[in-house]
């Protein structure tokens, strides 16, 4: 079986925020059910703001340099982002800012996008998402879709802000399976060993 690495990002920077429980689901669905599939949960609490003063000598922060260079080891992107006046969270904006100083080092790579949130489930952050990885040269998979109200109905998180919801792990594992096919077919791969 052909193995993937994915670097999954949260856009909120809350321990018990639902998206932060998206990722730490999708961690549990692949170690349970998806062979060949590593998701990283790659921490962005601790960037700081874009600001190109940190930058010298072609170098970067030392925790800048370590958060890119996990984006350039993975082969692919799970972005759990919530929604924010519309559109994606600042940590999130501020760590794609981050990773797409030159050299970009999210250029040609599969993505994924999952979200919980009020409402819209997110969906408006998600298509903002798509916008911004156009620039960045990143490859979205356009099915399935994955928006959760997590406010209505009740009973899809726990307080923790764990999934625990069947049919939306379920989904969730769909998502995962959809970014495993398409980054292996980005790079050339296939699913099975000839």
């Amino acid at each position: 079986m052909e193995s993937i690495k994915v670097a999954a990002l949260c856009g909120s920077v809350r321990q018990a925020s639902y998206n932060r429980g998206l990722i730490r689901s999708a961690i549990e669905i692949t170690k349970g059910s998806i062979a060949g599939v590593e998701i990283e949960d790659v921490d962005i609490t601790a960037l700081p703001m874009l600001n190109t003063d940190l930058e010298g000598g072609g170098r970067f922060p030392p925790v800048v340099e370590a958060f890119r260079q996990k984006i350039l080891e993975a082969d692919s992107i799970l972005f759990a982002s919530p929604e924010y006046n519309y559109s994606v969270s600042a940590p999130l904006k501020n760590a794609m800012d981050w990773a797409s100083r030159p050299p970009n080092v999210w250029a040609d790579k599969a993505a994924a996008i999952i979200s919980a949130s009020g409402g819209s489930g997110g969906s408006r952050s998600q298509y903002h998402l798509r916008q911004i990885g156009v620039f960045l040269d990143l490859h979205f998979i356009n099915k399935p879709e994955l928006f959760i109200d997590a406010h209505h109905p009740p009973g899809k998180f726990d307080k923790n802000g764990d999934l625990i919801d069947a049919e939306t792990k379920e989904r969730l594992k769909q998502v995962l399976l959809s970014l495993q096919t398409f980054t292996l077919r980005l790079q050339g791969r296939s699913k099975l060993k000839n």
